[in-house]
Order: structure tokens, then C-alpha cells, then sequence
């Protein structure tokens, strides 16, 4: 979280956004799996799957959501694409640069490409290293927004069926 990090790290090293609690994480992992990188019994990395069921529990991501609604994937409307959102995803320090992220989102694909068109997540401007990362494992940007904050945000989407 950028409060947990000066600036400089922030910007060189990426950042969260979201603070998820247990309950709501456990109840996104039951209904569609979260994909973890493990080094031993150690979590290294993870990327949160989030089902639009979840829209409303997690403050935060309801924006995402509202502005995916007015969005087309390819001529169809994204609210009748199957899709589903990246909560989240973080790499330990030690393990960045290492190629964690980009087999993190393999598996990603493996486990969900025959149930969903798209994942879908947004990207604070700020986090160049995220963009940077998304846009490499085939995100391409759908919008950019500024919200009420001033922060301004990209909105992504991969085809899991590519």
C-alpha cells in the first residue's frame, strides 16, 4: 500500500490499492479461485479473483465495475461478455523481475479461459511497473479515467480466449 511505502518505492516498485479483509477474500476464493506463485510453503505472489457478484463488497472496485458497464468488448456490450476482475495482484519483493507475474496470469488463463471471455482491472496511472506488466501478458487499455479524487486510472482487459 503506498501509505506503507515512501514514494520513491511507489513509483520504482509498483503498489496496491485495495485492503481486502479475510471474509470478503475467503468468499472471492470459494467462488473462483485466487491463483497464488509459492516458493516451499511461502506465498510469493497472487492475483485476487474477483466475480461481479462481488461489485458491492468491496468499495473500492465499484467504480471499476460502473465503468466497465458503459464499456463494448468488440461490438458487444461488456455486461454480456463473461468476464471477471483481478482484484489484485502483488509479487513479493525478492521474487520481482524473476517472472512470478507473468506465470501467475498463465495460470490464470489455464484455470479460467473456458468459463470467461475477459479479465478486466484497473491500474493506478501512477503504477507504471503494473502498467507496464499488464500490458506485456496482453491486457490492452479499454479507458482512462479520472476519478473524484483526482487519481486517474486505466482500465484493462485481457482475452483469455487468445
Amino acid at each position: 500500500l503506498p501509505a506503507n511505502i515512501s514514494k520513491e518505492e511507489a513509483l520504482e516498485q509498483g503498489f496496491v490499492t485495495v485492503i481486502h479483509d479475510l471474509d470478503i477474500l475467503t468468499k472471492m476464493n470459494d467462488a473462483a479461485a485466487h491463483t497464488i506463485a509459492k516458493d516451499g510453503e511461502k506465498v510469493v505472489g497472487y492475483c485476487l479473483s474477483m466475480l461481479q457478484k462481488f461489485r458491492y463488497d468491496v468499495p473500492a472496485i465499484k467504480e471499476m465495475f460502473d465503468m466497465a458497464d458503459k464499456l463494448d468488448w468488440q461490438g458487444t456490450p461488456l455486461s454480456r461478455v463473461p468476464y471477471f476482475a483481478m482484484g489484485q495482484t502483488c509479487v513479493a519483493k525478492g521474487y520481482r523481475g524473476l517472472g512470478v507475474f507473468d506465470r501467475l496470469y498463465a495460470g490464470l488463463k489455464e484455470n479460467f479461459a473456458n468459463e470467461f471471455a475477459l479479465v478486466i482491472t484497473e491500474i493506478s496511472k501512477r503504477n507504471q511497473r503494473s502498467a507496464r506488466a499488464h500490458l506485456r501478458v496482453g491486457f490492452d487499455t479499454l479507458l482512462e479515467y479520472e476519478d473524484a479524487s483526482g487519481e486517474i486510472w486505466l482500465l484493462v482487459a485481457w482475452d483469455l480466449r487468445k
